[in-house]
């Protein structure tokens, strides 16, 4: 495990969580100046933290990102975006940090207010335990979990021009999940040298093919939040604009890698479905073909049952609301056609309800005409360990 240079990290327990073992509170902070760039839900009903980060980025004078997991502090008024703020005044007093410099990240059960007692204990806590090693990374990364089964993280190098720039990262996230963002926390950090302007230009588009192409249960949180801090280590000078395209193609393929973990770990999930649209008239009208997808309970749950029933895939893609060419429409799922020409073909099912049963990852392609347009989307298939955990998550 290779880290970016510039950054010290700490995960502690403070007692949001009831369970006595599980972390709840995590502090990243810089040794100098950040560049921070955000992306972040769509939702109507956005949550404290998200209104103040979102009002703090980009940015090119961060210093800390404050994450607590366990509560939202969403639906909580006046008294959540004062404690919301509350939390970057501890953090700017424990660190000696300007409280501007500070972004707040909370995730969690909706509609209780924060214990603030707890909050100002773990982040003295954590303020106490800061450093730049891999173990307080991993405990970092611990600290901003819920339902998830385990930790999401993402490492790379990459020589850009002349920047050879580190990446890791961090995510959260396996229920509410719903594309334009999802219940979902991710934290990518480099050392790259980035004004604000190309960071936060570099997020939104990696962040569109990976954050906001996934979904498990299609329903689109109050507290989604992905933020990109770079340190700036990697080299004394901004990157060159002609190596900046290939900086965001490898931030996006990155992204990607983080944003996959989170519906493979889909609360009860079998499967992860990929699903591959073509020959749309562009690509926007395919990801909204994919996302109709990926969002219907008859696909997810045939699946499930590994059942090869293309006639759901195909109905979904027809209702998406865009243009489908029948005479034109393919489907294949794990590279066998099942629909070609807009008439089904023989097929084996057997043998593909084998390969679906056999692989954790079940891809569908399909082609709706012969456009330019491509999307690839991901989402996890529909259990009844889903369904028995959401009925009782909140008591």
């Amino acid at each position: 495990m290779q880290l970016p240079q510039g950054f010290r990290f700490a995960g502690v327990r403070c007692g949001i969580k009831a369970k006595a073992d599980r972390k709840d509170l995590t502090l990243v902070v810089g040794d100098r100046d950040l560049v921070a760039a955000g992306v972040y839900t769509q939702n109507k009903i956005v949550a404290a933290p998200v209104v103040l980060s979102r009002s703090r980025t980009p940015s090119s004078a961060v210093r800390a990102v404050v994450i607590n997991s366990g509560n939202a502090n969403a639906c909580t008024g006046q008294q959540g975006d004062r404690d919301a703020l509350a939390m970057t005044n501890l953090v700017a007093k424990a660190c000696d940090l300007d409280p501007s410099s500070v972004l707040v990240m909370s995730t969690g059960i909706i509609g209780h207010k924060l214990p603030m007692d707890r909050i100002e204990q773990g982040i003295g806590a954590a303020a106490d335990q800061l450093n730049d090693s891999s173990d307080n990374f991993l405990a970092a990364a611990d600290g901003i979990l819920t339902t998830d089964q385990g930790r999401k993280l993402a490492f790379r190098c990459e020589q850009i021009g002349d920047q050879k720039i580190t990446f890791a990262a961090m995510a959260k996230g396996a229920g509410m999940i719903g594309p334009n963002m999802a219940t979902m926390l991710g934290l990518v950090l480099c050392d790259a040298n980035l004004t604000k302007i190309d960071a936060q230009r570099a997020l939104r588009v990696a962040a569109d093919a990976s954050f906001n192409s996934i979904s498990v249960d299609g329903h689109t949180s109050t507290n989604d939040t992905v933020n990109l801090l770079c340190s700036g280590t990697a080299s004394a000078t901004p990157l060159a604009e002609e190596h900046l395209a290939r900086f965001t193609e490898v931030l996006t393929d990155f992204c990607i890698e983080l944003a996959k973990q989170i519906p493979a770990d889909g609360e009860g999930a079998h499967h992860v479905i990929e699903i591959r649209v073509g020959g749309s008239d562009c690509d926007a009208d395919a990801k909204q073909i994919a996302k109709s997808i990926a969002d219907s309970p008859l696909v997810k749950t045939a699946v499930t049952g590994n059942d090869p029933n293309w006639g759901r895939i195909m109905s979904a893609a027809g209702y998406a609301g865009v243009l489908v060419r029948p005479e034109l429409c393919q489907l294949k799922i794990n590279g066998s056609m099942v629909f070609d020409k807009g008439q089904p073909i023989d097929f084996d099912e057997k043998t593909i309800s084998e390969s679906m049963a056999a692989d954790k990852t079940v891809v569908l392609e399909v082609t709706v005409g012969d456009g330019p347009g491509t999307s690839v989307f991901w989402t996890s298939d529909l259990t009844t360990d889903y369904v028995t955990f959401n009925s009782d998550y909140s008591t």
